[in-house]
């Protein structure tokens, strides 16, 4: 075992040029693996924390905001804008048969400069009323929150217990909640009476342009979780029906969208990540073909000097194994620092929800990744291994192959 070792290093240092070209397309097969992987992960991800976010069957908006571009961002992921109704709609809406919980929310985006420390999303819920929000505020600050109390999102560079400023009025940040990998995590949560200050203050300072807008007597979107024994469908036909200018959606039938994406991006991926890997096998197997052609004459002297075919079978096997593992931990590490350090920019160029797996899960994909190349390099060089055990000493050490 050590003679194959010691001769499998000295043969894979003894040609420098080969062994880089193949440890470089080791390091990118690896790293394709593992950032093609991390990014669907990320995306399955994504998509979950959003569902469940979301916690509502029907999501009802004023009609008109159907138009606005960035509609379904804002209503699903966080994003910047607002929207408005009067919350004469919210008893309209209750009213409606098939419903067992219904709950307001009202959003505001504050401004960019000279009111608020950052630009962002603002969202007020309803205590009394929400199922929505109020599971994560629990689990993040351990109960409801009092007036001017803020619970903000994981990107938001600020701290428990911390202060942050919209429109001149100070908040308290209660708590911070987990990561999406959407625009809600540099959103902030508060209830109804604070958002209504901030909203009135924003009026005064003459940072909004909200018109005839009376933030007492507005909601932006209202979401329902429908009774048992009531098909959704149903419910949603009758609210659009019948509560007039308005627009009643299925939240799934949104996510849809974002889930059709996710499936679209996940199948390109795999389908490179394919690629890569056949590519690979190719390039390497036709590699350890030529090399085996060229030493052939090595091999039959080391099969007269007492090695045996298994031994021979050895040396090819470590060989690529020594390049495979190289590469792969070369690569898993390559990944890493892509992945890792520039996710952000990744999540934006996407589009998409995108959450990045926790540190266990990462490194069972890092695992797998070198799994992955070490059984590539294993399976490019099997077919070369069964050849050298096979040679006819005699007729190559002769010249007549």
């Amino acid at each position: 075992m050590k003679l194959t070792e010691s001769l499998s290093f000295r043969n894979v240092k003894g040609r420098p040029a080969r062994s880089a070209v193949l440890l470089i397309l080791t390091v990118i097969m690896t790293a394709a693996v593992v950032c093609g992987i991390m990014t669907v992960s990320s995306l399955r991800a994504g998509l979950g924390a959003l569902e469940a976010r979301l916690g509502a069957d029907i999501m009802v908006v004023p009609a008109s905001a159907v138009s606005k571009k960035n509609f379904e961002n804002i209503v699903l992921q966080g994003s910047m804008g607002y929207f408005y109704m009067d919350s004469s709609y919210y008893d309209k809406v209750a009213e409606r048969e098939g419903i067992e919980k219904v709950s307001p929310q009202l959003f505001l985006a504050s401004a960019s400069a000279g009111c608020c420390s950052v630009p962002l999303q603002i969202i007020g819920y309803d205590p009394e009323t929400d199922f929505t929000v109020s599971p994560w505020i629990k689990k993040s600050a351990g109960g409801t929150l009092g007036d001017y109390d803020v619970v903000v999102g994981n990107d938001l560079s600020v701290f428990v217990g911390g202060t942050i400023t919209f429109y001149g009025v100070e908040c308290k940040v209660a708590a911070k909640l987990d990561k999406t990998g959407t625009d809600l995590d540099t959103a902030v949560y508060t209830n109804m009476n604070t958002i209504k200050k901030l909203i009135a203050s924003s009026i005064e300072m003459g940072m909004n342009d909200f018109r005839d807008i009376d933030p007492d007597h507005s909601v932006s979107c209202i979401l329902i979780k429908v009774a048992d024994g009531y098909p959704v469908d149903e419910v949603l036909n009758d609210l659009n029906l019948h509560v007039r200018r308005t627009k009643s959606f299925r939240t799934k039938d949104m996510i849809s969208g974002v889930s059709d994406s996710l499936s679209g991006v996940s199948v390109m991926i795999g389908v490179l990540m394919c690629a890569v890997i056949i590519l690979g096998i190719v390039i390497l197997f036709l590699a350890f073909t030529m090399s085996v052609n060229e030493r052939k004459k090595e091999f039959a002297v080391l099969r007269i000097t007492g090695a045996s075919r298994k031994k021979l079978s050895g040396i090819v096997m470590s060989e690529a194994l020594i390049i495979a593992l190289s590469g792969g931990v070369i690569g898993t590490a390559v990944a890493l620092l892509i992945m890792l350090p520039f996710n952000g920019i990744i999540e934006e160029s996407i589009g998409l929800p995108f959450l990045m797996p926790d540190a266990l899960m990462i490194a069972v994909m890092c695992a797998a990744a070198l799994a992955v190349s070490a059984a590539c390099g294993a399976a490019a060089a099997a077919y070369s291994a069964r050849r050298i055990s096979r040679i006819d000493t005699g007729v190559i050490l002769r010249g007549d192959n």
